[in-house]
């Protein structure tokens, strides 16, 4: 792992350093053998695509339950984990880019399911339902797939909570503040929405079709001038077509759901009160 100097290392640095201090780095090409543990956690989200590591969490290893200290600055679990759960040539992506990868080199980590049934128990609600959307996602497997991982593991903390974050799941979520959005409206009292909505060549990311209300969150790919030209024409298609959009931005998001959850009340009464 090379970081220049003067600067600090980005996450998926640190999940590489992580990976070398247990021996879960390999060479591509090469025969991965567990020896010391794997990348678990949220860094074995990252290094899956999955994208929903909180900012500031520290990189994450799996070590068998005697396995003595590993390393300063790591979050080390302690425990068993099956050969079937755990994803050997995994590509280490470049900090910043989702389509290249360092040369060389792959990691062993927990596979998309185990990672997610390890978040699902350990995590807080919130967190915990974004990485289970995320992973579903890229894991391509149910949300309710990591129940069965239970019977697998007796007596491992959390397990009594999988189920309420389960229920709260979504793997269409494509981002970890759709799916905050989305919990939002659930925590504010409202059915759930429609994800992924179809209106002829456009998704609507949270949809109440009955209503013709959909609820975005812009992320900041969005800002881009050739972004904003092709957001403006999709709104334009939509508000034709009778849709209203409704674009929450972070600090309401995080900070205000409940004044989230109530524009969003307020629109749908609104909508509703109209003459047909």
């Amino acid at each position: 792992m090379h970081v220049l100097a003067g600067t600090e290392p980005t996450y998926l640095q640190l999940c590489e350093a992580a990976a070398l201090a247990v021996g879960a780095r390999h060479r591509a090409g090469a025969e991965p053998v567990i020896t010391r543990g794997v990348l678990a956690g949220w860094s074995a989200a990252e290094m899956l695509g999955a994208d929903c590591a909180p900012r500031g969490v520290p990189a994450e290893v799996l070590v068998p339950g005697g396995s003595r200290r590993v390393q300063e600055g790591l979050r080390v679990h302690r425990g068993g984990v099956r050969p079937d759960e755990v994803a050997g040539g995994v590509r280490i992506p470049v900090p910043g880019s989702r389509h290249r990868f360092v040369p060389g080199h792959t990691v062993l980590v927990t596979t998309a399911l185990r990672t997610a049934f390890d978040l699902a128990r350990r995590e807080e609600r919130d967190p915990a339902v974004v990485a289970l959307d995320a992973l579903a996602r890229v894991g391509g497997f149910a949300p309710d797939a990591v129940l069965g991982l239970a019977a697998r593991h007796p007596g491992v903390r959390g397990v009594r909570r999988l189920a309420a974050v389960v229920a709260l799941a979504d793997p269409l979520a494509e981002s970890p503040m759709e799916s905050r959005t989305r919990l939002a409206l659930h925590d504010g009292g409202l059915p759930a929405p429609v994800s992924q909505y179809p209106v002829g060549p456009y998704r609507i990311d949270l949809a109440y079709p009955r209503f013709r209300l959909g609820i975005e969150y812009d992320g900041r790919h969005h800002l881009t001038p050739s972004r904003a030209r092709a957001d403006l024409e999709r709104q334009q298609y939509l508000s034709v077509r009778g849709w209203h959009i409704l674009r929450p931005e972070a600090p309401e998001v995080l900070h205000r759901p409940a004044h989230l959850a109530g524009r969003v009340r307020y629109l749908i009464e609104r909508h509703a009160a109209a003459p047909a």
